[in-house]
Formats: C-alpha cells, structure tokens, sequence
C-alpha cells in the first residue's frame, strides 16, 4: 500500500454503498486499483489545499483590525510587494497542481484503455428493462455461450466487455474490478475488466433506468482459470432431460403454456429471445436479476406473481394450477 493511500484511510475510512455489499475502495481489479489510487490523490491533496485555505483565513481574522481608521492608510511598498508575490505563486501553484492532476487523470485512462489490448475473451452484454443479457463470443458458433444475470470471468486475464442496450441507458459498474461504462441503445461501448483475485463481485446498474432500477444487478464470478474453463464447458451443453415424473410433466408445461415463447432452453423446443435464456437457470445465484436468491421458492414466486415481486417488468402472471406450477419449478431446478 502506497504512503498516499496510508494517509487517505488514515484520513477518510473506507465506505460501502448500501445495499450493493461492496467495499468501492478496497479493489480487486487492476482497473479499479488505478482508479481508487487516483481517487486518494485528489482526496488528500483537496483535503490538504481545503486545511491550508481555512488555516490563512484563521489566521488573516485573527489579525483583523478592530479600530475603524478615517484617515488614509499609510503606503507600505515593501508589504505590497510580498502581498503581490505571493499571490502570483499561488496562482502558478495552482496551475501547477491543476496540471499535474490533468496528467495523472490522463495516464489512468490511458493504463484502462492500454488493458484492452490483451482481452482474449469478449463479453457481450445487452442491458434491458431490468435484467441483463451475457453473451461469450468465440470463433466457431458453437462455442457461443448466451446466458443471463450472472457473469464468469477467469482471474488474471483481461476480458473485454461489449456494452449496449436494447432500451434506455444504463450502466455497468463492478465497484472492486473497475470503472463505470454506459449502455446506450444503438451504440457499443467497451471497458476492459481483470480481475486479480478469485471472488464474488455484485455489479448493480449505475444509471437510472426506470421504476425497477435498483433491482438490476449481476454477479461477477472470477474464478481461477480452470474452473472457469470447466463452468463454460458446462454452460454449453444442452439442458439435461428430467428423470422425475414431476419434472417431466413441468418441461410440458413450460413448452404449452407459453413460457417457450419469451425464454430459450438449449436442447429443447423453448426458443424465446425475448426474456432471459433458462438452460442453466439452477446454477444461478439469483433469479430476477438479482431480486431473490435461487431456490424453489423464489421461483414459484416469481412465476405466480412477477408484477407483486418485480413491478413494471416484462415477465407476465401465467395463470397456472398449484400442480401445474410445481410442476414447472420442478422443472426449472433440474436446469443446472
């Protein structure tokens, strides 16, 4: 740890956002590294030039005059003279600090942008109303992963994210691995993302985006190499056939009763691309975009009453029988 970054936590302790379980100046990404290195520096040298202002103003009431004079003051050349220096080197100062401040501004964007020279996977993401669509390019089509919400990336390497949106404008933020990029419809933006140590990072959307904003968020997942590798050959196999007769009669359900209109299951006839893709929906963490935690519960919530969980959303009330609706959650648990 720098001596700059020792005095800063000594000064201004780190903090959290509420609700995003994150520590935004504790990084574990080497983009995020620059960028909170780059924020201590302003923080103190603010902080250092604030102090010295008000000290001189202390110091300029302490010596203030407290008898009213009529009579002209006498001319003092000599303190006029030193009145006039100082001013001009505290102008010059301050175009120095005001420089140097621009540079380090410039060789931190410059090591962000410099990152993505090495990226050896793309990410594609597609921001919607409110969740969030991953794709994971490859040269052969087949090895062309789409999946939703939950993101895996290999620790160590560069991985450059392609960022647009199918709507408004929203923003993709991993506090602890890097800097804020937008999303906006028509154009794609990139940011360049490595991540140094193996972990779970929330990546919650920055940017207003209508009644559902704060629940939009992902999970970044950096995993060593290897697992990762081994998580992506798992993504992209087909959906496993059920063996339970519940579970069976859950994936009728689902491709009869419209959910295989809005949501793809690979291996299945469910091709939906409107609404996230289900293939490996049970080895999610979250469901919803990051609104509740993966479990048999939450999903039958959220299949009954989606508007009573997430209102505004895109995903309609499909009106189900208790058996039917087991019956599809039955289903949906056996998507790992």
């Amino acid at each position: 740890m720098t001596t700059m970054r020792k005095l800063a936590l000594f000064l201004l302790p780190p903090f959290s956002l509420a609700g995003c379980n994150v520590d935004v100046m504790q990084p574990r990404g080497e983009g995020a590294a620059s960028i909170a290195e780059l924020i201590w520096i302003f923080t103190v040298l603010s902080a250092a030039i604030w102090l010295l202002v008000v000290g001189v103003l202390l110091v300029a009431l302490a010596r203030r005059r407290v008898h009213v004079r009529f009579e002209p003051l006498p001319e003092q050349p000599a303190g006029e003279r030193v009145a006039t220096r100082t001013v001009g080197a505290c102008v010059v100062l301050t175009g120095i600090i005001v420089a140097a401040l621009t540079f380090l501004s410039y060789m931190t964007g410059k090591s962000l942008a410099d990152l993505g020279d090495h990226a050896g996977l793309t990410v594609e993401i597609k921001a919607q109303q409110w969740w969030w669509e991953v794709t994971y390019d490859d040269p052969a089509p087949s090895k062309i992963l789409t999946t939703a919400d939950e993101i895996h990336i290999p620790v160590g390497r560069p991985v450059r994210f392609r960022l647009t949106s199918t709507d408004v404008i929203h923003s993709f933020w991993v506090p602890r691995l890097a800097g804020k990029q937008d999303l906006i419809p028509n154009q794609t933006n990139e940011i360049t993302i490595r991540a140094a140590k193996p972990g779970v990072y929330r990546a919650p959307c920055a940017e207003y985006c209508g009644l559902q904003h704060a629940h939009m968020a992902t999970y970044v997942v950096a995993q060593p190499v290897d697992e990762f590798e081994s998580w992506r050959d798992a993504q992209l196999k087909p959906a496993a056939q059920p063996g339970d007769p519940e579970a069976q009669r859950g994936e009728l359900v689902f491709a009869t009763r419209g959910c295989a209109m809005c949501h793809a299951i690979r291996g299945t006839s469910a091709g939906g691309h409107v609404a996230p893709d289900l293939t490996h929906i049970a080895s999610r963490r979250t469901i919803a975009a990051g609104t509740l935690p993966m479990s048999r519960g939450s999903l039958a919530a959220w299949i009954r009453n989606p508007q009573g969980i997430k209102p505004g959303s895109n995903m309609p009330e499909v009106d189900l029988s208790p058996d039917e609706l087991n019956a599809v959650v039955a289903y949906l648990v056996t998507l790992k």
